[in-house]
């Protein structure tokens, strides 16, 4: 029996493996409204019981949030992980649903054939290919291709505060030789993916307070120092007129882009006028002498995200205000520590500060970025796969945003991840009439089964 008989299998029984992924659908798994709690529990049941299906040694684990859906697989070859997550974005606003969220559908569209409703792509969908993908293996060799460990988390979308604990707690358990995540997309909705380059965040939120009290401008303009005049001046100093960040030793710990890499990337003729033009923008705004993929993807940033201060109301309220706020975030790549540039931006902010200035900080923890080493042959073997289904070959790529499990994955049970998915730019992942495209489903099941017969040869 080949890779075909299995791939066969895929096509003959889409129809009812669209079924079961409506079932799951159907289930409110919102993790961050406690009055879905119950729900969250029958998502993670209805896990368990479909893995028992397979053969696979299931449990849902207690924490003290949401469940954790942990299954194991005994078999030859390598030991891999699966992670996914059940839970789900809140639906609100309601009324901008064409549909009951929590009644899935197959629509028809000019594109195709889509899954509408909440979770079909973020990530209930996503998480199915694999699932799908082992019972077709299953059903025609008897047993899976190798020891699977599935790994399915319950509180992603409300910023998994059980997930530590319980990977600490748990992880001789958990460790394995590699790490699948399939919670990302396709590159411009076309190009299959593997996504290697994740950044990391630091965020930082302040308020600077000059006089002790709001100031009469007309008594006290010109002579007393205005916040917000103090405020602005700082943050137009965060950048130079090349785009670069001037936060001493900002760059410190930046790595170059690998000469392959690059390459790839290049070759994957990013647009990026239409990307800007897409929201009414028509320049980058980054390093000068970086590619627009690049400043997104492989470049560490800092962007102001708000700032307030003063009277805001109709009319004038002419004073000087005591106080002026604002909200920065740094995205972060290779070795830059979190601390590190929080320490280093502080003391830039505090030696702008006239005299009888204080500052006050409001900030929670960084997280550093997640840099997969492809040295790994499974890497290029899962690109392989991958290119063998798709009409484009498949290519490494960076992500712009965080995804904090595969650093956690890394931290703190030593394994890297391979992070792929098969979302497209318009699925509308945590917004109204959410949707999973049925080929990203059908040809995402062919993709690990393809995967799996490439990782275990």
């Amino acid at each position: 029996m080949t890779l075909e008989t299995v791939l066969e299998r895929i096509d003959s029984d889409i129809g009812e493996a669209t079924d079961r992924l409506l079932d799951l659908l159907r289930i409110p798994s919102i993790s961050t409204d406690p009055a879905f709690k119950d729900h969250c529990d029958n998502a993670a049941d209805w896990l368990v019981s479909d893995l028992q299906t397979l053969g696979v040694t299931t449990e849902k684990r207690p924490t003290q949030g949401h469940p954790m859906v942990v299954g194991h697989v005994d078999g030859p070859g390598p030991h891999l992980l699966f992670y996914g997550h059940y839970d789900v974005q809140p639906v609100d606003p309601l009324d901008l649903w064409d549909r009951d969220p929590f009644d899935p559908a197959i629509e028809e569209t000019p594109a195709g054939k889509v899954i509408r409703g909440r979770g079909s792509s973020d990530d209930k969908g996503q998480l199915m290919t694999f699932i799908e993908a082992c019972r077709a293996w299953k059903a025609v060799h008897g047993s899976l291709p190798c020891k699977i460990t599935f790994f399915l988390e319950g509180e992603e979308e409300s910023g998994s505060p059980s997930l530590v604990p319980f990977m600490q707690e748990n992880a001789k358990e958990l460790t394995t030789d590699i790490a699948l995540i399939c919670d990302t997309g396709l590159f411009e909705s076309a190009v299959p993916a593997i996504t290697t380059q994740l950044r990391g965040l630091l965020g930082e939120d302040f308020t600077i307070t000059g006089p002790d009290r709001d100031l009469h401008s007309g008594m006290y303009g010109g002579l007393a120092m205005n916040p917000i005049r103090v405020l602005s001046k700082i943050l137009a100093g965060l950048h130079d007129e090349t785009g670069a960040v001037t936060v001493p030793g900002f760059y410190e710990d930046v790595p170059e882009l690998a000469d392959e890499i690059r390459a790839q990337w290049q070759g994957l003729n990013f647009d990026h006028e239409t990307y800007l033009g897409d929201v009414g923008l028509k320049e980058p705004a980054g390093e000068q002498d970086r590619t627009p993929l690049e400043q997104i993807w492989s470049r560490p940033t800092c962007d102001v995200n708000g700032i307030w201060g003063g009277y805001t109301g109709d009319g004038f309220k002419t004073v000087l205000p005591s106080q002026a706020s604002a909200k920065l975030s740094f995205r972060l790549v290779g070795q830059q520590d979190p601390d590190k540039i929080r320490e280093s931006f502080r003391n830039y902010l505090e030696s702008n500060l006239p005299a009888g200035f204080t500052v006050e900080y409001r900030t929670e923890k960084g997280s550093p970025a997640s840099q997969m080493t492809i040295d790994d042959p499974a890497f290029e073997k899962a690109r392989k796969a991958l290119s063998d289904e798709w009409p484009r070959p498949a290519a490494y790529v960076g992500c712009g945003g965080s995804i904090p499990i595969a650093g956690y994955f890394k931290d703190i049970l030593g394994v890297d991840s391979m992070l792929i998915g098969f979302g497209k730019d318009d699925d509308q992942i945590h917004s109204p009439n959410e949707k999973y495209d049925l080929e990203s489903f059908h040809k995402g099941t062919r993709s690990w089964a393809r995967i799996l017969h490439e990782l275990t040869r």
